[in-house]
C-alpha cells in the first residue's frame, strides 16, 4: 500500500489541477464575451484580497485571488462575479454597446456556455492525445470466467459468453460493462447475453464489494463477478481520434450525472460527497503515481467542473442559462427583486453544499476519529 503523499505536496498538486482548470473555464467566457464585442472589468483565478495582478492594455484587470476555490469574470455591466446586472439606463452609451447585459439573450446564453464547453473540449483534446498515443480500449465483453457464488455464477453465466447489453445500455466494450456496475452496487440488472449465436436475457443483482486503492481508502462498488480476457488497445486513424475521445467525455459526463442523481435520490449514502480537501488528496496521491495519471485525473476534474457549473442552480452557470431560456420564453427578464432572491437562494444552497462536502472530507482523513481520541 502507497503512503499518502505529505500536506504540502498535496496543496501543491491541488492548485497545480485546479488552477489551470478555473483559468480555461473563465477564459472561456472571457474570449466568447469578446467576439461579441462584450468589455470584461476584471479576471480573477481565486476569490478574496488580491495577491497578485495587472491590468492590460483593454482594461481588463487581471489577477490572483487569495482563495483558490474559483474564479470570475466580471463583464462591463456587471455588479457583482455572479453577472448580476446593473440598470443599462445609467450606463453611458458607450458603456451600454460594451455591457454584457445589454446583449441578445442568445449572445450572453453562449458567453455563460462558453465556460463549462472549454472544459469539455480540454478533457476532449487531452483524451485525444491519450487515444493517439496508446491507443483506444476495445476489450471485448467476453466472459473468460466466473467468481463463484457471484451474481454472474447465479444466472449461470459461463466462459466464452458476450455481454452486449445491460438494462438498457449498449455493451460494445467491457469497460461500458464495468463503469455501469460500479456505479449501481446492490441494484438489480438485466443482462443481454449473446452464448453459440442465441441471444437471450437474465437478470440478477449486482453484489456490493468494498474496492481499495493503492493508498488504501476504501470505495463501495458494484460488481458482476466476470472477468475477460487480457486488455486490448487498439490503434486509432486520426480523423477518429477526436470522436474516440467525445465518447469517453460523454461517458464520463453520464457517470458523474448518475453518481449525483443516487446521491440525492439516497441510493448512495451523502458521506460519498467529497469537497476541495478531497479533491486536493486525489490530486496529491495520482501526482505522486505519475505525471501521465495527474494528467487524467485533470480531465477528470475538468469534465467535473463543466458539469456541475451546468447544474441549474442560480450563482452558477447552469442558472444562468435556465434564467435566459425563461427569458427568452416570457421575451421579457425576470424582475430584479426576482433575480436577487434566486441568487441568494442559490447562494446558499452551494453553501450549505461546500460545508456538508467539507464537513465529509474532514471525516475522510480522519480528524473525528482523532477529535474522539483526544477528547476520550
Amino acid at each position: 500500500m502507497l503512503e499518502t503523499p505529505p500536506m504540502w505536496f498535496l496543496a501543491l498538486a491541488f492548485l497545480g489541477a485546479i488552477g489551470p482548470l478555473v483559468f480555461i473555464h473563465e477564459y472561456g467566457h472571457y474570449i466568447v464575451g469578446r467576439w461579441f464585442g462584450i468589455g470584461a472589468e476584471t479576471f480573477s483565478i481565486g476569490f478574496g484580497r488580491e495577491v497578485a495582478g495587472w491590468t492590460d492594455k483593454r482594461g481588463t484587470r487581471w489577477k490572483i485571488g487569495w482563495l483558490p476555490l474559483g474564479g470570475y469574470v466580471r463583464f462591463t455591466g456587471d455588479m457583482n462575479p455572479a453577472s448580476m446586472g446593473q440598470n443599462l439606463d445609467r450606463l453611458s452609451p458607450e458603456l451600454r454597446a460594451r455591457s454584457f447585459h445589454a446583449k441578445p439573450v442568445w449572445q450572453r446564453a453562449l458567453v455563460v456556455f462558453a465556460g463549462p464547453a472549454a472544459n469539455f473540449l480540454l478533457a476532449i483534446l487531452i483524451f485525444a492525445a491519450f487515444i493517439a498515443a496508446n491507443g483506444a480500449p476495445r476489450t471485448p465483453a467476453i466472459v473468460a470466467s466466473v467468481l463463484p457464488g457471484s451474481p454472474a455464477a447465479q444466472i449461470g453465466l459461463q466462459r466464452g459468453d458476450r455481454i452486449v447489453g445491460i438494462d438498457d445500455k449498449e455493451v460494445r466494450r467491457f469497460d461500458d460493462l464495468a463503469d455501469y456496475s460500479r456505479l449501481r452496487p446492490n441494484e438489480d440488472v438485466l443482462l443481454t447475453i449473446e452464448r453459440q449465436g442465441r441471444t437471450f436475457t437474465a437478470s440478477t443483482r449486482l453484489a456490493e464489494v468494498r474496492e481499495a486503492d493503492r493508498f488504501g481508502q476504501t470505495y463501495r462498488v458494484g460488481r458482476l463477478g466476470v472477468a475477460t480476457g487480457q486488455r486490448v488497445f487498439e490503434p486509432v486513424p486520426a480523423w477518429l481520434l477526436v470522436p474516440e475521445a467525445v465518447g469517453i467525455t460523454a461517458s464520463t459526463i453520464e457517470n458523474t450525472a448518475v453518481g449525483l442523481w443516487q446521491i440525492i435520490t439516497g441510493r448512495r449514502p451523502l458521506e460519498e460527497l467529497g469537497g476541495p480537501i478531497k479533491m486536493a488528496q486525489v490530486a496529491g496521491q495520482v501526482a505522486s503515481i505519475g505525471w501521465f495519471e495527474f494528467v487524467q485525473l485533470i480531465a477528470f476534474f475538468s469534465i467535473n467542473l463543466g458539469f456541475i457549473n451546468l447544474l441549474p442552480v442560480p450563482m452558477l452557470d447552469g442558472g444562468h442559462l435556465a434564467l435566459y431560456a425563461v427569458e427568452a420564453t416570457r421575451r421579457r427578464p425576470l424582475g430584479a427583486r426576482a433575480q436577487e432572491w434566486l441568487f441568494r437562494g442559490g447562494f446558499a444552497a452551494l453553501m450549505t453544499l461546500m460545508l456538508v462536502a467539507t464537513l465529509n472530507d474532514l471525516a475522510s482523513v480522519g480528524l473525528w476519529q482523532t477529535l474522539g481520541r483526544l477528547l476520550g
